[in-house]
């Protein structure tokens, strides 16, 4: 970047980590009964290192199963690829009948775009919204960057809009909230128009085996943000990790998974090669 134009937005490694403090393994307090409720419990856009995440392609394919029905979505999301949020946005907003966005313990970043797809809002009393401006590793000389910096200004503002638009706010505003990566709890998320009211205490839980799960791939994700941002390319930095991982684009084995009771010196291992990328 900005030579190469196949460019991905980022959810920075702080947010990571206040998701992995605030809202990993946060899930509904029971299954529902319904076929026309779609999860969230994600990053937005593809992930290499589960073969999982959000994308418009299944949201979409989810929404032509649930046909001409209202639909809920239930969000407890990091965030991950601003592009890929703004197209899951604009495919929720397609559909011709109501949607009921649940935000079950945080939508942040990309996560808090799709959020804006909903006719109600709903959002927990301890649960998070947070805003910030579109995050790119890039590198070159000031015409690099002052390229970039051009690249990025539509996209922000196209954020800021969305966020004015089903808040009522003044774009300026939220361009502002924007800039300090504001995280409103669900009574300020409320109160700017952000949600329109709380979920009920007993719709949540946790449930810590998911929570250990979430947080564990937050740090391989990290790392792999960490070697990014001081030069490598995506796929060494995926080479690099998986010298010490293992298998990519499958779930990740207990057994080989920091902070999931398996390996402990693996464990130690990638814990000590975060921090020192962090540092």
């Amino acid at each position: 970047m900005p030579a190469e134009r196949g460019v991905s937005a980022f959810t920075p490694s702080p947010v990571l980590d206040r998701w992995n403090a605030d809202a990993a393994g946060v899930r509904p307090a029971a299954l529902e009964s319904g076929d026309n409720v779609i999860t969230m419990f994600d990053i937005i856009g593809e992930d290499w290192w589960t073969g999982g995440g959000v994308t418009a392609k299944k949201v979409a394919s989810q929404l032509r199963a649930i046909g001409d029905r209202p639909v809920e979505v239930q969000i407890n999301s990091p965030g991950g690829d601003m592009f890929e949020g703004l197209a899951v946005y604009n495919v929720l907003r397609e559909h011709p009948q109501p949607i009921t966005v649940k935000v079950m313990g945080m939508a942040a970043s990309a996560a808090s775009i799709i959020a804006m797809a909903g006719d109600t809002i709903q959002i927990g009393a301890a649960s998070f919204i947070m805003i910030h401006n579109c995050w790119v590793v890039a590198m070159g000389n000031r015409h690099d960057m002052a390229e970039v910096a051009a690249f990025l200004s539509p996209f922000d503002q196209a954020m800021a809009d969305v966020y004015a638009q089903r808040t009522g706010q003044k774009a300026a505003d939220c361009a502002k909230w924007m800039d300090d990566e504001t995280y409103m709890s669900g009574s300020i998320a409320i109160d700017r128009g952000f949600a329109d009211e709380l979920l009920a205490a007993d719709q949540t839980k946790v449930d810590e085996k998911a929570k250990a799960s979430d947080a564990s791939v937050n740090e391989i994700r990290a790392m792999e943000l960490a070697l990014v941002a001081g030069g490598a390319t995506r796929s060494d930095a995926r080479a690099r990790i998986n010298k010490i991982k293992g298998t990519p684009g499958a779930a990740l084995d207990p057994a080989d998974t920091p902070g999931a009771g398996g390996d402990s010196e693996l464990k130690a291992s990638i814990e000590k090669l975060t921090q020192s990328f962090r540092s």
